[in-house]
Formats: C-alpha cells, structure tokens, sequence
C-alpha cells in the first residue's frame, strides 16, 4: 500500500550556463565499492548520471533483509545513493545517516546488530510505494543525490560459479552458490563458469532505457566476478549493452589480488570480458600502469575488443588501492574528450 503520494520528488541539478559544453549522459554500471568510486568520479563531470546496480547479494544486512521481506537486496544501492550525494552539510548528513550501521552493546544480540540505517529506509520506501525504483528516486531527493539509482534486475538474483580444487592430484569441480560464498572463493581457486539465476530475470526497464539513451556507458572498476560480471549475465541487459549507440569505457581494479581474481593479471580481467560477451565492444580500457605486467599484451588484448587503452595515475596518493576521484575523473574526461 502507498502512504507516499503526489508526485516523485524530483533532484536539483546544476544547469551548465552560457558557453559550456552539455555534459555527457553517462551510466554507469557495477555495485558496492567499485560502483561508488566510479560514480564520486563521474559526478565531477556530469550530473545527467544513471548507476544501474547489482542486486545479487546474499550476506550481511542485505542478505537478512532479503531473506526476511523478499525484497532487492538494498545494500549496494545504498552506497550507490551515498556516492551521488549532494556536496553539502544537508546531503553529506544524509549520507552519514544512510550508512549508519547498528551495533549491539557488548554481550547483547539485538535485532538491529549489523543493519545499515539506510538499508531499512530503503525497504521501507519500498513497502509504502510498491516500486523499488520510485523508493530510490524519493531516498536519493532526501541526500540531493546528483543522478539516480536503479536496480539492474526488476527481482533478487542469485550468482553461482564453478571453483576447481586440488584433491588428493585430482582437480575436483565444485559449484558455489551465492554473491557472498563466491566473492571470497578465487582466493584459493580458480573461478569457472558464472551464472546468474533465475536464467530468465528480467532486466529493470529504467536501466534498459538509460543504457539505449547514454552517451557513454561505463563497466566497473569492482569485484570482477560479483559486480562487474552480473551486468553481462542477464541476457537483455547484455543485448542492451551490445546494441546502444553509446560508447562503452571498462575501468580496470587497482589491484588484480583480490578474493575472486587471484592469481589473475589485468589482461585476464579483459579475457573475462571477451569470453562471457564476446559480441560486447569496448570503445576504451582505463587502467593504471601500475596493474598491467605486459603493456603490450594488455593492448592487444584490449584492441581484440575494439577498444584503445587509457593509462593514467588514478589510485589515492596514500598507496591503497583504492581510486582518486579527481584522478579519476581526469582520465574519463580525456576519454569522453577522446570521442
């Protein structure tokens, strides 16, 4: 039942003024950290920003709150919401409200233990309007968000992989079920065969639509295989991606070592790409030098996509592998110039 009515609020945007050129309509495409460093980077450039976000995840709160309400999971759309806030006192309390997590006193297990505050704003929003995307319209209007958020599925998905082990000198086949088993799974084995299910899921039609209308699209960085994966997965999301008129830039991790990639170079990354949608071109790479081994191998790679590669120092001046949103954005501004 709606409580909520009238119309949706809508999100101030800044207008572009006299002599500037119009920003470029962007999607981006990911979930959970990756996705957030994406959009704090694009934001600097464009507020004409869509993030279509994964909804595959099964742990922590979004896992319970999936399992309990059959609902999307909220959590990677929560922190998609966060990164597009407004650049103010308003919007970053907001944003400090939204990610808010509940912690017991000690000895205590409460009910609320481990749930971010914005997880359950969400849901509720969701349960008073009976549509995931108006709820994450009228939450992004609470935090002055600079673009929107919307789900990639229109249902809960569920990802699912194939891990080879050693046994005894025999490689044993084993299937992992679910974003939270199989995002820590590469980091003792290798990581075959991603799925998604239900086989059949139909793609939010928001994010369909965005996709046809962007100027340019944009996939990752992220967990490769539980965030930047699932996009290519879901088969009308994939025939969107290979059939808009958009430019298509992939953004490269700052680390290869992660839980699912171990063991993988950057070019293995592109690889990943090319095997799941090999109909998929790529218009252009961005990486920092510092991940690639093989400068030439990773561009004939990428040029097997159709894409040309854009290195550039982007990581946060305190060494962690996490992305700079100013350089960052500096990168995808030369690529979107590049057009």
């Amino acid at each position: 039942m709606a409580l909520l009515t009238g119309p949706l609020p809508m999100v101030p945007v800044d207008g572009l003024g006299p002599g500037k050129e119009a920003a470029p309509t962007v999607v981006a495409l990911g979930g959970g950290h990756g996705l957030a460093a994406s959009l704090s980077a694009l934001r600097l450039l464009t507020s004409e920003l869509t993030a279509v976000v994964t909804v595959a995840d099964d742990g922590g709160s979004s896992g319970r709150l999936r399992r309990e309400l059959s609902v999307l999971p909220p959590g990677d759309l929560r922190m998609a919401l966060s990164a597009l806030c407004d650049d103010t006192d308003w919007g970053r309390t907001w944003r400090d409200v939204m990610q808010h997590r509940f912690a017991s006193a000690p000895g205590t297990e409460g009910s609320l233990d481990g749930h971010a505050l914005g997880n359950l704003l969400i849901v509720t929003l969701w349960e008073l309007l009976g549509d995931p995307v108006a709820g994450l319209q009228w939450a992004g209007a609470l935090l002055g968000a600079r673009g929107r958020v919307v789900p990639m599925a229109s249902v809960p998905l569920t990802i699912e992989g194939d891990v080879l082990s050693e046994v005894d000198g025999r490689l044993i086949r084993e299937t992992i079920h679910g974003q939270a088993q199989l995002a820590v799974a590469g980091s003792s084995r290798n990581v075959s065969d991603v799925r998604l299910l239900p086989t059949d899921a139909p793609a939010c039609i928001d994010a369909l639509n965005a996709v046809e209308l962007a100027d340019w699209v944009v996939l990752g960085p992220g967990s490769w295989y539980t965030s930047v994966l699932p996009h290519l997965l879901l088969p009308e999301l994939r025939d969107a991606l290979c059939q808009t008129t958009a430019k298509r830039c992939l953004t490269m991790n700052l680390s290869n070592e992660t839980h699912e990639t171990a063991g993988m170079r950057a070019v293995d990354h592109l690889k990943v790409i090319r095997r799941y949608a090999p109909e998929l071109r790529i218009d252009a790479v961005l990486a920092d030098p510092s991940v690639i081994d093989n400068h030439g191998e990773f561009e004939r790679e990428a040029a097997a996509m159709g894409a040309s590669v854009l290195l550039g120092k982007v990581g946060s001046s305190t060494g962690s592998p996490n992305h700079d949103p100013l350089r960052l954005a500096t990168l995808y501004r030369d690529a979107f110039g590049a057009d």
